[in-house]
């Protein structure tokens, strides 16, 4: 097994008396995805945030490349190849899309020293942001405004964003939401490709989509982890059934939509 290029160590968060993650442990190597899945309320949009640095912790440790990061800034830990996207857009809807991934790209790449020199003419940025788009299978749209995308192709900009910071671990969140079929099929299809290079942590409700794509999964109910594993042992697992299904409704036949 390769040393994890993120990992969390016995991660808990508290708000007040409210313990909304609980000793949460978990590893994302590289070629792999692993999702999080869970009911609403799970924890799991929490656990990204403590991943990704925008929450403190309440306790335990969070990894990158086997050095300790629990008190470094969310840009620190973006600067050190964590890329995250959201639930919602989050891209500059007057802007192109070019322009859109070459901002990220810049926060990569700053140059404060050469304040003479004008940041849209950076050539690593514009790089950077074109192989990113090509990546992520917007290449052709690079001069659309943003505002003009389609909302599966918003989601893709998205992960443009973050591939035009060159991350090597990438935090989604729910990015096949409010997706058809077809678009859900061309993210699908993307995130195929970017495991190749990347340790993907996946957050995602279509359960179809998750067990077609995922390496590993960790299910999470009320903040804890209650099981985790290959797809075929979640799928089959009476614990994860009895916690989705009901009592005495195990059978493994049951479709996997349930589990959300």
């Amino acid at each position: 097994m390769t040393m994890p290029l993120l990992e969390a160590k016995n991660l808990t968060r508290k708000f007040g008396a409210l313990i909304a993650v609980n000793n949460v442990s978990l590893q994302l190597r590289q070629r792999e995805i692993h999702a999080v899945i869970g009911t609403n309320g799970a924890g799991k949009s929490t656990l990204t945030y403590l991943l990704s640095g925008e929450l403190p912790l309440s306790g335990g440790q969070v990894q990158l490349r086997g050095k300790d990061v629990s008190n470094w800034s969310q840009p620190a830990r973006s600067q050190a190849g964590l890329g995250r996207s959201y639930q919602r857009n989050n891209i500059f809807l007057p802007l192109s899309v070019r322009e859109n991934c070459r901002l990220a790209a810049q926060a990569k790449v700053q140059k404060p020293w050469q304040f003479w020199s004008a940041a849209q003419q950076c050539r690593r940025s514009l790089e950077a942001a074109n192989y990113a788009l090509e990546q992520a299978g917007l290449g052709k749209h690079a001069a659309t405004t943003a505002a003009n995308l389609s909302h599966g192709q918003k989601r893709q900009l998205e992960v443009a964003m973050c591939l035009a910071q060159q991350p090597d671990v990438l935090l989604l969140d729910e990015p096949l939401a409010g997706m058809g079929a077809e678009e859900s099929d061309r993210m699908l299809g993307l995130l195929h490709q970017l495991k190749k290079n990347l340790a993907i942590l996946l957050i995602e409700h279509d359960m179809d989509a998750v067990f077609a794509v995922a390496d590993r999964l960790t299910v999470m109910v009320n903040g804890s982890v209650l099981a985790s594993g290959l797809p075929d042992a979640i799928r089959n697992n009476a614990a994860v059934q009895t916690a989705y299904l009901g009592e005495g409704d195990h059978t493994a036949d049951k479709p996997t939509d349930l589990l959300i």
